[in-house]
């Protein structure tokens, strides 16, 4: 009897928080398919993104290494051709990895001429993908295409598409122009589809791995009907903030900067006005639209599982369902995916191995960049010792690893990127623009070289409100926590060769802890 191919679907949204699954008690995410999902596999309570925005995020869970490692520090900055994703890696062991959506990826440099256009949009497709369809971020292009071919008139801007119906623009309880059947979330999910119908038919007996990638529930924040009303007002909650705009800046100054200079015009269509002057009921309206978001993903989701039964591939595929990073959705009044808040960084997972587990609950720490190492290892196919992440089989098969991480890591860049870098407040030097964050259950610590550090005691302030890192009482675990900082970034920093020994006997392997062992080169 043939050995059944092993297929990966690796379904990736963009921009959803972690709490956001009904399944973990969230009244208003409208989830009862990836819910299902999450029961007949195993759901990550505790997992976080390596960094913001889409760029960086995205280049660790493809390549499994920290922003200190890869290099990608913000949207639009290079990958070296150098680091190994998961695309290529696949393509070692005859898969054809396929792409629907968008990667953020600007190629090395080095490789490509100064003159190549994809130099002057936000990101292309990582080096290795077949692109089934791609979902340009700078002009929808593809998209765009996709619904005046489906018998719509484009209005002469069609970002149009995005505003409401009727009334004003900006948070609104209208529903967008584009019906739900043109959406962008139908244009992932037809083509998903149609990838899973194609394969079934054409060479059937070759393995496959599919990056599906939905760009909501992003901005901008408005959904097509019905799903803007899908979710009742009542079940949304207030956001996590400060009483007055000048209480939340005075916990950080860079907070401060990032008060004064997020636009509206970023997260609506045709918005005006600053996102730290939305009242609490233009946040109100602002979660209702996302969540709508949500619940159209849900559908999709839905429909391209149930394919995937129908068409006798669902027990021979490994699926995976998260999201590159958070959203801040009013919280700090902040909207969008920015600086050390809990919100931009922890993530949904959901996998389900079907040789696995069923319905387990998983609350320890696990990051973006162990993405790549479990479906490498589900495939049966070595990791690159470059990776920093660790596989998480055995979670997914019952077993409780004896030694596992205490702690997660998290980076921003203050300088911004695509479409042009940002300013740093006033007087700031460039090099001071990195930012990493190191979390444990007890307490956060954010590190910035041209700025006090922040601090959070997270077992008497979870929402992150009183910036501890000036008072005396905690100098202590101040002192403590950079040095665990110090310590981490020290053991972890990018392999390379330093694996590698010249012997008398030739080139050897050293041991490198959690790496390599003897005799691997």
């Amino acid at each position: 009897m043939p050995t059944p191919t092993r297929n990966v679907l690796y379904i990736c949204v963009d921009q959803w928080r972690g709490d956001s699954l009904g399944i973990l008690g969230h009244a208003a995410a409208l989830t009862p398919h990836i819910d299902a999902l999450a029961r007949d596999g195993v759901m990550f309570t505790s997992h976080w993104g390596q960094a913001a925005p889409c760029g960086p995020a995205r280049a660790s869970m493809l390549t499994g290494q920290y922003v200190m490692n890869h290099r990608v520090v913000a949207n639009g900055v290079p990958l070296d051709a150098r680091h190994p994703n998961l695309a290529t890696e696949v393509r070692r062991i005859g898969m054809d990895p396929q792409l629907i959506g968008y990667t953020t990826t600007i190629p090395d440099p080095v490789k490509t001429h100064p003159g190549d256009p994809r130099y002057s949009e936000i990101g292309d497709v990582m080096e290795g993908w077949q692109t089934f369809a791609h979902f340009d971020e700078v002009d929808y292009r593809n998209y765009f295409g996709w619904v005046a071919g489906r018998g719509i008139t484009l209005p002469e801007n069609p970002f149009a598409l995005w505003y409401p119906a009727e009334g004003p623009y900006g948070p609104t309880a209208s529903p967008c122009v584009v019906p739900a059947a043109h959406s962008d979330t139908a244009w992932t999910g037809e083509h998903g589809l149609a990838f899973l119908r194609g394969v079934r038919v054409s060479r059937p007996e070759r393995p496959w791995l599919l990056h599906l990638g939905f760009l909501r529930p992003h901005p901008p924040f408005i959904a097509p009907a019905p799903y803007h009303a899908a979710v009742p007002e009542a079940v949304l909650a207030a956001p996590i903030r400060a009483a007055t705009r000048a209480d939340e800046a005075a916990q950080h100054p860079v907070l401060a900067h990032w008060l004064g200079a997020q636009k509206q015009s970023s997260y609506f269509e045709g918005a005006t006005g600053q996102v730290s002057d939305l009242s609490d009921a233009d946040i109100a309206l602002t979660r209702r639209s996302y969540y709508g978001l949500i619940a159209e993903i849900d559908d999709w989701v839905g429909r391209i599982l149930a394919e995937l039964r129908a068409t006798g591939q669902y027990d021979n595929t490994l699926i995976v369902f998260t999201s590159d990073h958070g959203e801040q959705l009013g919280d700090h009044r902040l909207l969008g995916k920015i600086g050390w808040f809990d919100q931009s960084y922890h993530l949904p997972l959901i996998i389900r191995d079907p040789s696995g587990v069923r319905g387990r609950v998983v609350d320890a720490f696990t990051e973006s960049v162990d993405l790549m190492p479990t479906i490498l290892d589900w495939l049966r196919q070595d990791v690159p010792v470059a990776c920093n992440g660790t596989t998480l089989l055995p979670w997914l098969r019952g077993a409780t690893p004896a030694v596992w991480r205490s702690e997660v890591h998290f980076e921003y860049d203050l300088r911004g990127g695509w479409p042009a870098p940002s300013a740093l407040p006033e007087g700031t030097a460039a090099e001071a623009g990195p930012m990493a964050a190191l979390r444990t259950r007890e307490w956060k610590y954010v590190h910035l070289p041209g700025f006090a550090p922040v601090l959070y005691d997270l077992r008497t302030d979870p929402g992150e409100t009183r910036n501890v890192a000036s008072d005396p009482a905690y100098q202590g675990l101040l002192l403590e926590a950079s040095q665990r900082m110090l310590s981490f970034r020290m053991t972890h920093a990018a392999i390379d060769h330093t694996h590698r020994v010249a012997t008398p006997a030739g080139l050897t392997a050293r041991v490198y802890p959690g790496r390599a062992s003897e005799g691997e080169l």
